[in-house]
């Protein structure tokens, strides 16, 4: 039985539009999370064969207390005792109940497509997290220019879509430009419009 059938729509949906990177919320013992669901990479090791996304769990009073799950349409790929600790479930003789009971719960809050109406928790959970699979520092959010990349190569789809989420409509005017990279500071001085960064592009 695939208690996560709706992993497998999402990640459909987020192939097509180009998206690596979906977030949604999830309540689980009165503490609130936002859930990060992340495409492998073609060049990236899964931990588990079988893996179809990665999960990540944060706490949404604090975004740094995280738990990264591989997961498939059928379950968690991990053991009982990281899920155990990590979201405060109790041991018992009938623990696989209550794991199955808890899965059960989780698979309510999956989405089946991407939403495009983002809260700022989850711009900030995205963008972190986007960042960092660039190797970029997860605060460099001030968009200040675009540039050609070196060689014709093309930008990551980490800048893609961190331009996406926080530069919607600067993102728009370079969509077809694949060879144009968005380039993002720590200091909200250097943050510039939409109309300064195009205006200083087109000079180049």
């Amino acid at each position: 039985m695939n208690i996560f059938e709706n992993f497998k729509l999402l990640k459909a949906d987020m192939e097509e539009k180009g998206w690596v990177i979906e977030a949604f919320s999830f309540n689980y013992k009165k503490v609130d999370y936002v859930v990060l669901v992340k495409l492998y990479q073609k060049d990236e090791v899964k931990e588990n064969r079988y893996a179809l996304l990665k999960v990540e769990f944060l706490k949404t009073h604090d975004i740094d207390d995280n738990l990264v799950v591989p997961a498939n349409a059928r379950e968690f790929l991990i053991d009982a005792r990281t899920l155990r600790e990590y979201f405060g479930i109790e041991w018992s003789e009938n623990l696989g109940n209550i794991l199955h009971q808890f899965s059960e719960h989780f698979a309510q809050f999956i989405p089946d497509k991407v939403d495009l109406s983002k809260s700022n928790l989850f711009k900030i959970a995205m963008t972190k997290s986007l960042s960092e699979s660039d190797s970029e520092d997860p605060n460099k959010i001030y968009c200040f220019g675009v540039c050609r990349n070196p060689d014709n190569g093309t930008r990551s789809i980490f800048n893609d879509n961190k331009s996406r989420l926080l530069r919607p409509k600067l993102y728009e005017k370079f969509i077809g430009e694949n060879t144009v990279s968005f380039r993002y500071s720590t200091d909200r001085e250097r943050e510039k419009s939409d109309a300064e960064i195009i205006r200083n592009f087109s000079k180049k």
